[in-house]
């Protein structure tokens, strides 16, 4: 597996970093303890070093495989957990959200999950609608400071409030928001509009989940699978439901054939080839196996056009929906998982 640098810091991690929101089995489905360790293992014996979970991953089981996992090899690892929804289904107000007690609390009980001394990471998973950027920046400075993260990042975050966060951690000299999360696939290419290009302006590294579209771009549903479709109340999944949809799926499997390659590592494929890291989030180690097949495969000039071309944006979706667009907003947003 190759490695890079995150945006403008000196940490290299692999090209593909791998997701644990499978890990464990509290939603109702995912991977058991053995299972979970299988996929941690093939992971790190193809290079790989980039871990990305969160608390309210499997409600905190995620976290606590993991912890068991990495015992003995911690440093073999790049760890990123998140916080703002808090580990159970039924999370209080005080430990939700992005305020400082929410994120203080938050990492304290990441930290004893995880087994571990500090997050090298730490990811705000999603805007809460009220908290004001002065008050994460501050935040997560003073984690910095204590020793307790390393590197500060925002997940699903709109550019205007990524822009305005490392923008206010530059000017007061706080530690620096290192890197932007957000999804990111052949069928959700809004981020093109405006978190990619102010990502890249702003030096940061950009992780980005669902390469197969919540596994749509794998063709499974076409054969009737369920999975993503109905898990999670279909949240994170994005529908074959567009003439559009239909044609880049097609494209996807006619350029897999073309390559001898699964759809999944087509789609794996491009979104690498977008100058991003992809995160996967494999439930079983044979889907682990076929996404890390993406690693060796190289798209060609034409296989690139083809497929960027049959999923270039149209007037169905110009912009993504704003959530938490004023400080005033009172009413807390239902966030997702992902």
């Amino acid at each position: 597996m190759k490695y890079a640098l995150l945006g403008r810091t000196g940490l290299n991690v692999s090209e593909l970093a791998l997701g644990t929101a499978n890990f464990g089995g509290r939603w109702g489905h995912g991977a058991d303890a053995a299972e979970s360790a299988a996929i941690l293992n093939l992971y790190a014996e193809a290079g790989g070093n980039f871990i990305d979970t969160a608390d309210v991953y499997q409600f905190g089981e995620s976290e606590e495989f993991l912890g068991d996992l990495l015992q003995g090899r911690r440093e073999d690892f790049v760890l990123a957990t998140k916080f703002s929804n808090g580990a159970s289904a039924h999370a209080g107000r005080l430990v939700t959200g992005n305020s400082r007690k929410a994120m203080v609390a938050s990492l304290e009980a990441s930290l004893k999950r995880l087994k571990t001394d500090r997050i090298d990471l730490y990811w705000v998973h999603h805007p809460d609608a009220v908290t004001p950027s002065e008050e994460i920046v501050r935040g997560l400075d003073d984690l910095a400071r204590a020793g307790k993260i390393i590197y500060a990042g925002l997940s699903n975050f709109p550019a205007w409030r990524l822009a305005r966060a490392a923008t206010l951690a530059e000017l007061t000299g706080a530690v620096p928001i290192a890197s932007a999360q957000f999804e990111y696939s052949l069928v959700h290419r809004e981020p093109e509009a405006d978190l990619l290009p102010a990502s890249r302006a702003l030096g940061l590294g950009i992780v980005t989940w669902s390469p197969l579209g919540g596994g749509m771009l794998t063709g499974k549903y076409r054969g009737g699978e369920k999975g993503r479709a109905e898990a999670l109340g279909g949240k994170v999944f994005q529908a074959e439901d567009t003439d559009q949809r239909s044609a880049i799926l097609d494209a996807v499997l006619a350029v897999a054939a073309e390559l001898g390659a699964s759809p999944d590592q087509i789609a794996i494929a491009w979104a690498a080839s977008r100058g991003v890291i992809p995160l996967i989030g494999p439930r079983s180690q044979a889907q682990l196996k076929s996404n890390l097949g993406a690693t060796s495969l190289r798209l060609g000039p034409d296989h690139l056009a083809r497929l960027t071309d049959a999923s270039r944006l149209t007037q169905r979706a110009e912009t993504a929906p704003a959530v938490g667009l004023s400080h005033g907003d009172t009413e807390r947003p239902v966030l997702p998982v992902a």
